[in-house]
């Protein structure tokens, strides 16, 4: 008596409601960011009504409890993904359950899965697909035959295939039907999703990336030559690493494949054995056994291999992108919160040889009260007669600051503004070289030209420079966050995605200084937590028409200005001498009660209460909290009350270069000299010593002790002592370090216990050659680049493009 087994049971697909999604969401994400799941539940709720990160870190740390700004841009990344995947997983359930598929065990699968991939894993063999081979197969009827054959290896496959040929079914032989009974096999055995989940694991693992020239590209592609044959491990090669292949290969010079472990055919031969396994496959000398494993072999090469190495080589681009936008974020943080010089007057000078200085001269307050063009370099060489323009000017407008453009002929002008400070001490100047990235950007925008309509393009760049000293912050938020040129490798990643990250970046930096509503720019205001361009300019009109803010009540009369928004911005924007003094403080207008309690208990005005921290430290805060504002409200009221509209950013300080140190060929190994950080990559930091190349401090030469993150050791902008270990004039290369006690060209013990030769490990790179903005120059027509021959330098070339 024959018996057969009914199909399992179909399940319904199941109804989720929306509170077990977010429950599920929150769990995750407290999980990753080390929170409590009631604390990403408020926070969730918190951004879907429109709050702001900047916002829900300062002001809302009791719903919260107190996640920081990182955990709650963590978080905000992490819930969009994860609601797109439960998105998926719904449609999934519906489509499985809709083909009568979806048994016990498979939806506890797809409920248990914790990412996309492994949704899609399991959604695979459920997939509606187009004609595949296979498909074909098994409208000819072929599937019974690639069943018995895996069933029973004793029977002869060519025997058994004879009696499936039929041809109106298209099958016209035995070699024919055996070839669909394959194609059946082999995209079952890639829909496997237990199997492709562990082989994908062991590829990630043990994968290793292996890169070749071109047949015939090994001149025009020199720039990659380090790669002309190389090989990594895809677990562990670096990030500047991997976006270089992948630049090699986008620009066709390079191919790049992932090979399975860095002996391939026992890669092959283990992978292959895995999915035999899988399969119920052995090689035990029967007639369908080689037959099978042959199958075996072209599902794991044919198919799972190149489909897992496709997936495994985005994953690591994905990885290595998100590493890059760390970087250029972290860069243009510390660039926006460098210490400002504050409301002095400065004499900005953006340097040029045969089109002349630009000179632009702007009061305490930033408005722009004189420009001027000077020609004291050649071919002109008028320089008696370029000081005495330059020092007419700051008489004129008590200019106490002067800053110079970094590019082409900056030395130069630096030497041009020393001399004007030995002629005329009595003017006090100081000088400061300042970095021109992105000033062209800003020249030609359509905000410059609405700030400036009558200035010529090529003043305005002098203007930005003169700005950028006064603050930074609110110059720099002028111009788009990739053009200012502190990334790595931002010109390979994903643009929407680096945009996103460097405008948090930015959102972050604004809302942690604040603004002053009555001299911000419509750029600097749009940046403020809940306005939008369009409100910034409204707060910009209104103040020309009425004059300055009194309070910042009155913003709420600003068109578009209305409550929620109000909730948002009020605490980040500062009012100086208004009607009410905490109008000037970081304190929320929300919170003004709870300092009307502290002001009735100490018994003196507001106003000399502020700044008088001995009778705030005797306070007991606890007798001020209430249901709304705790703890944590009213100590950040209490410390805000001590140094009102404190300012985060350092002191402000200016490296001096060392004299007669102007040009590469100036240099020598073994000089200590001075300078400013003006980039961080994964592997070491730029530094600007003074002649038009930034030289590079390998990871490896940031510090005697080990060095995980170049940023914990050094920021951009800070100012450094550095020894020179290596010049290279041909190539433009210049190595530094900042162990003073390194010597040039010995061999010592880095961090990490390893060796390595100072004239080449600690920073033989390329630095970059800029040209009048701080972009890399490009080579002459008929002039190839210059050839790297570290892996470091290939990430170099484009760190700042």
């Amino acid at each position: 008596m024959s018996s057969t087994t009914a199909a399992p049971e179909s399940l319904p697909a199941p109804v989720r409601s929306a509170a077990s999604i977010a429950a599920v969401i929150a769990e995750t994400i407290a999980a990753e960011i080390e929170a409590k799941p009631a604390q990403v539940r408020a926070a969730v709720e918190l951004l879907d009504e429109g709050a702001t990160v900047p916002f829900i870190a300062r002001y809302r740390k009791e719903v919260t409890g107190g996640l920081d700004d990182t955990q709650l841009r963590n978080l905000e990344t992490r819930l969009g993904y994860l609601r797109e995947m439960e998105d998926r997983r719904d449609a999934i359930l519906a489509s499985i359950a809709e083909q009568g598929k979806l048994t016990k065990a498979l939806l506890g699968d797809l409920l248990a899965a914790d990412s996309k991939s492994r949704l899609e894993d399991l959604y695979l063999p459920y997939k509606p697909k187009r004609r595949t081979k296979a498909q074909i197969a098994r409208e000819a009827g072929l599937e019974p035959l690639a069943d018995a054959i895996l069933a029973d290896p004793s029977i002869d496959p060519s025997e058994r295939a004879k009696a499936f040929v039929d041809a109106d079914k298209g099958v016209a032989d035995a070699v024919a039907a055996l070839d669909g009974a394959r194609a059946i096999l082999i995209e079952r055995f890639g829909e496997d999703a237990a199997l492709v989940g562990e082989l994908r694991t062991w590829l990630q693992q043990k994968g290793v990336l292996r890169a070749k020239v071109m047949p015939g590209k090994e001149h025009e592609g020199a720039k990659y030559r380090d790669y002309f044959d190389h090989s990594e491990p895809l677990s562990t090669i670096p990030s500047h690493r991997m976006l270089a292949l992948l630049r090699g290969r986008r620009e066709e010079m390079l191919s790049v494949d992932l090979e399975p472990t860095t002996d391939v055919e026992q890669g092959n031969a283990y992978a292959e054995g895995r999915v035999a396994l899988a399969a119920g496959i052995a090689a035990q000398g029967r007639p369908a056994d080689k037959w099978l494993t042959d199958t075996c072999r072209l599902a794991w090469r044919g198919r799972l291999l190149m489909t897992l190495s496709l997936e495994l080589v985005a994953a690591a681009r994905e990885k290595a992108e998100a590493e890059a936008i760390a970087v250029f974020g972290d860069n243009l943080k510390d660039l926006l919160l460098a210490a400002p010089a504050g409301p002095r007057s400065v004499l900005g000078l953006d340097p040029g040889l045969r089109t002349g200085v630009k000179v632009a001269v702007v009061d305490s307050t930033g408005k722009l009260v004189a420009t001027d063009t000077i020609y004291p370099h050649e071919p002109k060489r008028q320089w008696d007669a370029s000081i005495a323009t330059l020092r007419k000017l700051c008489a004129a407008h008590k200019v106490e600051l002067v800053a110079i453009g970094n590019g082409t002929a900056s030395r130069e002008t630096d030497k041009l503004a020393a001399e004007l400070m030995s002629k005329h001490p009595e003017l006090k100047l100081t000088k400061i070289m300042v970095s021109e990235a992105g000033a062209s950007v800003y020249s030609a925008s359509e905000l410059a030209a609405k700030e400036f309509p009558s200035l010529d393009v090529s003043l305005r760049g002098a203007v930005s420079i003169a700005r950028r000293l006064q603050d930074p912050l609110a110059e720099l938020v002028k111009i788009e966050p990739k053009a200012i040129g502190v990334g790595q490798y931002q010109h390979d990643v994903n643009p929407y995605a680096l945009a996103r990250s460097l405008d948090a970046r930015v959102e972050d930096c604004v809302n942690a200084v604040g603004v002053y509503v009555n001299t911000a720019s419509a750029p600097l205001l749009a940046r403020v937590s809940g306005l939008s361009s369009t409100v910034a300019e409204n707060i910009v009109a209104y103040r020309d028409q009425h004059g300055a803010f009194k309070s910042r009540r009155e913003l709420l009369k600003v068109p578009r200005l209305g409550d929620k928004t109000f909730e948002q911005c009020a605490g980040f924007l500062r009012i100086a001498d208004g009607d009410q003094p905490l109008d000037a403080s970081a304190v929320h207008p929300e919170a003004y009660p709870v300092v009307e309690r502290i002001v009735k208990a100490c018994g003196r005005p507001v106003a000399q209460l502020i700044g008088d921290a001995s009778a705030l430290r005797n306070l007991k805060l606890e007798d001020f909290t209430d249901e709304r504002f705790g703890l944590p409200t009213v100590r950040d009221i209490v410390k805000e009350l001590e140094k009102p509209g404190r300012d985060p950013r350092p002191e402000f300080k200016a490296a001096r270069f060392t004299d007669g140190i102007e040009t590469i060929a100036d240099l020598q190994p073994g000089m200590v000299l001075e300078g400013v950080v003006t980039n961080v990559a994964a592997f070491g930091a730029f530094v600007d010593v003074g002649v038009h190349q930034d030289g590079l401090v390998h990871i490896s030469a940031l510090s005697d002790k080990f060095v995980k993150d170049p940023r914990s050791v050094v920021k951009v902008g800070d100012v450094v002592k550095v020894k020179v270990m290596e010049v290279d004039v041909p190539r433009k290369r210049i190595g530094l370090s900042c162990r003073l006690d390194d010597v040039p060209g010995e061999t010592r013990k880095d961090a990490r216990g390893g060796q390595r030769d100072d004239a080449r490990g600690s920073g033989s790179a390329r630095p970059q050659s800029r040209d009048t903005r701080g972009a890399p120059q490009k080579p002459r027509p008929g002039q190839s680049a210059p050839p790297a021959n570290t892996a470091m330098a290939d990430a170099l070339r484009a760190l700042k493009r």
